[in-house]
């Protein structure tokens, strides 16, 4: 199902007390939400939960939780930083089903950047979307969404419907929204209306 697996501990104290608390156990706070069950306050051991984000795959992934000879599938969906030491904080668990369908944020990275005749001529990928929201199943989430810019000139536009998208996987905003733009640079401006006058 996952590779993760969060060994996870109900916490008796909630609030900001109980959090403080819990850190100076060395542990971080977290609270599990959804199925249709009350919230529960929880914690992990700091190393362990470091351990786990520092893969990747810890926030925006299916992940196992496992508490005593339970376990069940949830997402990480929020995990809050220290704003000095940028230690894990706090965390927010959503319970799953493996198979339901969610709604999730994954990244959108750009390849063939050298194969772009509007980058080639100094021309600059603008990305509006770092990321876009799909609504897919909690065990089929993509790792990033990858689209190839080969071709792509200065002035063309790339939009959440020229993304490729795994099968059963769709995009929450219309196909018109804006991802990324190849803008022209000044001198790239220029260039090209030199080669025009030539022509």
């Amino acid at each position: 199902m996952a590779d993760i697996i969060l060994n996870v501990e109900v916490r008796e104290r909630t609030g900001t007390g109980g959090a403080r608390a819990t850190r100076r156990e060395g542990k971080v706070p977290g609270v599990l939400y959804g199925g249709g069950k009350d919230p529960v306050a929880i914690a992990v051991k700091a190393n362990e939960f470091r351990k786990a984000l520092h893969t990747g795959k810890l926030q925006g992934h299916l992940v196992t939780l496992k508490y005593g000879d339970e376990t069940q599938p949830v997402i990480a969906k929020v995990v809050d930083m220290h704003p000095v030491t940028d230690d894990p904080w706090h965390f927010d668990l959503y319970r799953v089903d493996a198979h339901q369908q969610i709604r999730i944020a994954v990244p959108v990275h750009f390849r063939n950047q050298e194969a772009s005749p509007g980058l080639k001529r100094g021309g600059t990928l603008n990305v509006v979307l770092h990321e876009i929201e799909l609504n897919c199943p909690a065990d089929h989430i993509p790792e990033e969404i990858l689209h190839d810019v080969t071709g792509l000139d200065i002035g063309e536009t790339i939009r959440v419907s020229s993304l490729s998208l795994p099968e059963g996987i769709t995009a929450v905003a219309s196909g018109d929204v804006v991802v990324a733009t190849v803008a022209g640079s000044a001198a790239a401006a220029s260039a090209a209306s030199a080669e025009g006058a030539e022509a």
